[in-house]
């Protein structure tokens, strides 16, 4: 699968952003999607993470409350809507694919097989 991320920019603190990862291929559902993102001097970090069918999804706790993650199955696309953004929410943000179980082991990147290209989010303080 390809996966084509978008949406992210510069927002002000307190603002919101709605991330898109667009997907190729007919098997979508098949796929566990999640979000990361990587700040500037660090690691890769999971952010949110939902099942083929939508109806489970999974949060880092530093964007429980705030960000919401959702996918249309009909469009092949996953989303990450962030509200209430902080300046610490700054990074490059990728979406992941992977069909493999639903598992712990997924807040690691290295678990994770398919992956899109990030979009940038800035927010200011």
């Amino acid at each position: 699968v390809q996966l084509q991320a978008s949406g992210g920019g510069l927002v002000q603190a307190g603002g919101s952003l709605r991330l898109s990862c667009a997907a190729s291929g007919r098997t979508f559902s098949s796929y566990i999607m999640g979000w990361f993102r990587q700040a500037p001097g660090k690691e890769r970090e999971f952010v949110a993470r939902i099942t083929g069918s939508g109806r489970i999804t999974y949060y880092t706790d530093s964007v429980k409350g705030r960000f919401t993650i959702s996918r249309d199955n009909a469009k092949n696309t996953v989303y990450l809507q962030m509200n209430t953004l902080e300046p610490e929410d700054t990074a490059v943000y990728y979406c992941a694919a992977d069909l493999g179980s639903w598992y712990s082991g997924l807040t690691s990147p290295k678990n994770w097989r398919y992956w899109g290209q990030g979009t940038l989010v800035t927010v200011s303080s």
